[in-house]
């Protein structure tokens, strides 16, 4: 509705006088979009393909909270606007090194959807609240392998009483 709202001015006029750049600048300030393609199909078609990004997380900066989309860009969180289920990303920087953090989960096939909180500390590592409200704390390297480790240990039966479990040491493993 919004798209169509900000095009409304284009009807019934001459699309040899319109600019494929003044329609691509008009809906630029829509929140989720990724890109725009105009083209016209003479004589009178003008064919506009929107691309949306995807609401990833809640980001808390600064006492603000904003919607993180998947292409890092923040948008002011608004209850109105959005009622999803997202998780929190509390840290600053985080929105630098969030996408990146998660398609390194998603690779690995962590469970993504049991994820509560992300927090994100300056050194460049990350600690993930589960849903369950487990803890499992990551190095700032060797991601990959304690994502992998984390995986495995979440899945046994003799790490079901802890309640945080500390990879950031590479090779040792601390529980609580």
């Amino acid at each position: 509705n919004e798209i169509v709202g900000k095009l409304s001015n284009i009807y019934e006029k001459n699309i040899f006088f319109l600019q494929k750049n003044d329609l691509e600048e008009s809906l630029k300030s829509i929140d989720f979009l990724d890109k725009i393609e105009v083209k016209k199909k003479y004589p009178n078609t003008i064919k506009v393909r929107v691309f949306e990004t995807k609401p990833m997380g809640i980001l808390h900066k600064k006492g603000i909270k904003y919607l993180l989309d998947s292409s890092s860009n923040l948008i002011l969180f608004s209850e109105e606007k959005f009622s999803g289920n997202l998780p929190n990303i509390i840290g600053d920087g985080g929105e630098k090194n969030f996408i990146n953090f998660f398609e390194q989960l998603k690779v690995k096939n962590f469970p993504i959807n049991k994820i509560k909180n992300y927090y994100y500390f300056k050194i460049n590592r990350w600690d993930l609240e589960l849903q369950n409200n487990k803890i499992i704390k990551l190095p700032s390297n060797k991601v990959e392998n304690a994502i992998e480790q984390s995986i495995e240990l979440l899945d046994r039966e003799d790490f079901k009483d802890y309640n945080i479990i500390d990879l950031r040491v590479y090779g040792k493993i601390v529980v609580e």
